[in-house]
């Protein structure tokens, strides 16, 4: 990678993330500290705002934009992979969001690659079972809670057939065993507990800031099983 293109892609990098340590630049680029340094001045001297705060790392100042970068084709493609597979793995919400980003990412492509892109859309197909569920698009309401700490309440269908009402505070989600799991500290049963989103029976966000003080990371969690 030539400097030119390492310096856009480190700019790109320091605009994905809040702070950003020279650290974590310098592991991704597989460039010394030094290097990192003499790029951080480099963006400065052209006009990028750059603060650095100590114990958290670099970040560019609200309210300056990088306009759009061209991505490869092979990088579009990718996307359009991970969107066909939205099409399985997630529910309508998310499904309409991945439609509406790679939308504006296609937007962005020369008029060569956007006709490459839809040719690749047309030819890939993602077989969904009949008796796949996507009746309960609660992922998305999930997703802003756990990023936003807010509490939410729902009406939970255990493995008993049992149906009970929670309070719980969402600290993060994992598939496996062929669906989405919640994870989260529920009030009524004063632990952490995995809950199924497909035996989510109702979900509504409380519009609550999260009560218990301190929470594991979902790392953590999944830890603390074995």
């Amino acid at each position: 990678m030539n400097r030119i293109d390492r310096l856009i892609s480190v700019l790109t990098t320091l605009q994905s993330k809040k702070f950003v340590t020279a650290d974590y630049i310098a592991d991704k680029y597989e460039i010394s500290i030094r290097t990192v340094y003499r790029d951080i001045k480099a963006l400065g001297e052209i006009g990028v705002p750059i603060d650095y705060e100590p114990q958290k790392g670099y970040t560019v100042l609200q309210g300056f934009f990088l306009p759009p970068v061209l991505l490869t084709s092979d990088e579009a493609n990718a996307l359009i992979i991970i969107s066909k597979l939205s099409e399985r793995y997630t529910d309508k919400t998310i499904q309409k969001n991945v439609g509406n980003a790679i939308d504006k990412i296609k937007s962005v492509l020369r008029y060569s690659e956007k006709e490459k892109a839809d040719q690749l859309q047309e030819k890939i197909g993602i077989y969904v079972s009949r008796d796949t569920d996507h009746s309960k698009d609660y992922l998305t309401i999930i997703q802003n809670a756990i990023v936003d700490k807010q509490i939410l309440k729902i009406s939970y269908l255990n493995n008993s057939n049992e149906t009970s009402e929670r309070e719980i505070e969402p600290i993060g989600m994992s598939f496996y065993t062929n669906q989405w799991h919640l994870i989260a500290w529920c009030w009524k049963r004063k632990e952490y507990r995995d809950f199924k989103v497909l035996q989510i029976q109702d979900l509504k966000n409380a519009d609550q800031p999260f009560k218990k003080e301190m929470h594991f990371t979902l790392e953590e969690y999944i830890n603390s099983l074995t």
